[in-house]
């Protein structure tokens, strides 16, 4: 909460301030059972950094799902090796579309794949992550 406390975040303009701003999301949704106004930053800081990513980087509209879908094809992975964010079971369920993702997993996912947590939000939807930031709510 260190840049929210310095004041109000502001445009991200350059990378710098993107990685600043992306390890205050890391820090706040790491935290189990965030506030309001944590809640709410996590919700400020996620609208300010897709905002620049979208205008910096020429991502394609993609769902969660397949954000990490094509994170574990690129890396060879499978649903084993996603077991930090939960049970087989749970890891079905979030591929097949049924569940949602929560914060502590699209934490664990951004920082085991090294990017941003706004890309597991969806691009061009903000679907998940009002739903994301409502239950954390």
């Amino acid at each position: 909460m260190e840049l929210i406390r310095q004041g109000a975040p502001h445009l991200i303009a350059n990378d710098t301030q993107l990685a600043a701003y992306t390890e205050e999301l890391f820090a706040l949704t790491s935290i189990d059972k965030p506030n309001g106004d944590e809640a709410a930053a996590i919700g400020l800081l996620t609208l300010l950094i897709q905002t620049y990513e979208r205008e910096a980087y020429d991502m394609p509209q993609a769902s969660p799902v397949e954000v990490l879908q094509f994170l574990l094809d690129s890396n060879r992975l499978t649903q084993k090796h996603l077991q930090e964010i939960g049970t087989p079971s749970d890891i079905s369920l979030i591929l097949s579309g049924k569940r949602d993702l929560t914060a502590p997993q699209i934490d664990a996912l951004a920082r085991r794949f090294n990017v941003a947590p706004s890309v597991f939000f969806g691009t061009g939807s903000t679907d998940c992550e009002d739903r994301t930031v409502a239950k954390l709510s």
